[in-house]
């Protein structure tokens, strides 16, 4: 049985990124959500979430491009003086890697934001992470820890088959390959440990090599290549005009992929493949 989970990233960020999340969930394919807690429009993800009960809610752990839920305190500081991390996510990844005393700050901003999302009265689903930082090497070894802790069971593993993306799109070659090879071997560290906690993720995750492309054309290609078990594609589905999303994401083309997840001819595409929508809940989602 080959089962799909579709993910839209970002509930928070705005009001673009909410509504684009909302219609997708309403109106298409998507089946749950990753939330930032400090997003400029978190409160409204929260309401938005309340409000249709059958989406599901995980955490994007925010620990670049966003705002911390503790200020700032220590030196280094994990965020400046206004609260925001820094927006050089190489740099970011290099400052959590080598600077020792940023350890302690990480795991306190970390716990912070899970329970912060707790305290909203959602249901934690699964945790994920704004570009992919909770597959960082420091924030996943703070993570192992803290998911036992408060009953976190799946987790998205982020690596993507790179042949099977460049058989369907050649661009960013030289980049594809890049992160290929570095989620590869950050899921080879991090596999081991989850399968120790009995916390479970996706055979695959696509969305990683096209982030910000995933149009319609691209979605109906790749379903070709969702294979046997369970995999997660994710999304950033949106609406414009939104200055937040122009702000992070000016190159990203939100309204395409809301399209795509709205999409009949993707609809078509799923039932005559038989792939069936789920969330990390086991949830299947009816698309018919």
């Amino acid at each position: 049985m080959r089962q799909l989970i579709i993910n839209a990233d970002d509930f928070g960020l705005s009001p673009g990124a909410n509504l684009g999340i909302v219609k997708a969930w309403q109106q298409g394919i998507l089946t749950s959500t990753s939330l930032m807690v400090r997003g400029a429009a978190a409160e409204e993800a929260v309401a938005l979430a309340k409000e249709n009960p059958g989406l599901q809610v995980g955490l994007h752990l925010t620990l670049v491009q966003g705002r911390g839920v503790l200020p700032a305190h220590g030196l280094p500081a994990l965020v400046d003086a206004d609260g925001n991390f820094g927006n050089d996510p190489v740099m970011a990844g290099m400052r959590y890697f080598f600077l020792k005393p940023l350890r302690k700050q990480l795991f306190k901003e970390i716990e912070a934001q899970i329970t912060a999302f707790l305290e909203t009265g959602l249901a934690l689903s699964h945790v994920d992470g704004h570009l992919n930082i909770h597959m960082h090497p420091a924030v996943f070894d703070v993570l192992t820890e803290l998911m036992p802790r408060y009953g976190i069971t799946t987790f998205r593993l982020s690596r993507e088959n790179l042949s099977a993306n460049l058989a369907v799109d050649r661009q960013r070659l030289v980049g594809k390959c890049a992160d290929a090879f570095i989620f590869a071997s950050l899921a080879k560290r991090c596999r081991p440990q989850l399968d120790r906690l009995g916390i479970r993720y996706a055979g695959e995750v696509k969305g990683l090599l096209n982030s910000g492309r995933m149009t319609e054309e691209y979605l109906l290609k790749a379903l070709d290549s969702v294979g046997e078990g369970l995999t997660e594609i994710y999304f950033h589905p949106g609406c414009r005009p939104c200055a937040e999303l122009d702000r992070w994401m000016p190159e990203y083309r939100h309204d395409d992929e809301l399209a795509a997840l709205t999409s009949r001819k993707v609809t078509a595409k799923l039932a005559q493949s038989g792939i069936t929508l789920r969330n990390y809940r086991g949830e299947e989602k009816n698309y018919a």
